[in-house]
């Protein structure tokens, strides 16, 4: 095969999470339920924030972002993965690979920027309560998601230039179930020298970045804790983290797990611990944030009577003009 062609690959197969048929119905089953659980619930949390006005402040307004985000982040990957569970040729374009690779790394760089972000509300609610509303004001919520989605795109564009400019030798197999940055490279005929540098250095530091912001905000917010004489003070503060800490758990530790090795290292094991980042955090999110957070309770339950209501007379009304009343 000549160079020439090497450049002109259409499409790459995906392997996904088994070969073996009888596994595909059980897993789209389950992913379905997982990608609609998603959607339902952070949609539910974002409808929630915005159409409350006591939960109209800056940690639920980071957290309806990030809920939209997520929703965004989950669909980038499922839809794909659940048609390829259906289907027998499991292919996807070249130019929808790079798409799919673009976006995914976009909305899951927000999400970590997000995070730090809501780390830093709850260091500034907690160890500078008096001037909260000052430091944490519209305009400087506005420009830390603005920054966090200007730096995602051009993070993500630069990843992808560098892959487009790699050629592709005669496997266009990729041992994963979407275009991750890691399995693509590994079929690269042509050197993947540049981009294994860039990833473990511009790619790190913008990983590492919101961590080490969020490791410190939380290393203030136990100092400033147990410095509270009373135990029900330190309890209440770290209520008011216990939900964000749990999912950065999640999120940074799966990431950490896939991305921080050599490329050769790259295992099946992988494609287990992406599901984590890529689908079970964005699942369990509406349900972390929510069933210990009294104020986001109060707001879904708010929602869901005031949809009640209005399907209510909806009901009503449709039925008078049947009778004719």
């Amino acid at each position: 095969m000549g160079m020439s062609n090497l450049t002109r690959l259409s499409e790459f197969i995906l392997v996904g999470l088994s070969s073996r048929p009888e596994d595909q119905k059980p897993l789209f089953v389950l992913f379905l339920i997982m990608y609609l659980v998603t959607l339902v619930g952070n949609l539910l949390i974002v409808l929630a924030i915005r159409s409350d006005p006591k939960l109209q402040n800056p940690m639920y307004f980071f957290l309806s972002i990030l809920s939209f985000a997520d929703i965004c982040y989950t669909t980038v990957v499922v839809p794909k993965m659940l048609v390829n569970f259906l289907s027998e040729t499991k292919t996807i374009s070249y130019a929808e690979c790079l798409a799919q690779m673009y976006f995914f790394l976009v909305f899951g760089n927000i999400d970590s920027y997000l995070l730090a972000a809501m780390a830093i509300d709850r260091y500034v609610a907690i160890c500078n309560p008096f001037h909260y509303v000052t430091v944490m004001n519209h305009r400087r919520c506005m420009l830390l998601v603005a920054f966090s989605t200007t730096f995602s795109c051009l993070h993500s564009l630069l990843h992808i230039l560098l892959v487009n400019r790699l050629t592709f030798c005669a496997s266009n197999v990729i041992q994963h179930f979407f275009c991750d940055v890691n399995p693509v490279l590994k079929l690269a005929c042509s050197s993947t020298f540049v981009n294994e540098v860039v990833a473990m250095t511009e790619g790190m530091a913008s990983v590492m970045a919101p961590c080490i912001c969020i490791v410190i905000s939380y290393l203030r917010i136990l100092i400033a804790v147990f410095s509270i004489p009373s135990v029900a003070g330190k309890c209440k503060a770290f209520s008011t983290c216990s939900s964000h800490l749990t999912v950065v758990t999640l999120f940074y530790g799966s990431i950490s797990y896939v991305y921080f090795y050599p490329l050769s290292r790259y295992t099946v094991k992988d494609r287990v611990a992406t599901i984590i980042y890529t689908v079970l955090t964005s699942t369990l999110n509406p349900f972390i944030y929510s069933l210990r957070n009294k104020d986001m309770k109060r707001g879904l339950e708010k929602l869901i009577r005031r949809v009640k209501t209005q399907m209510d007379m909806l009901s009503t009304t449709q039925a008078n003009k049947i009778c004719g009343c």
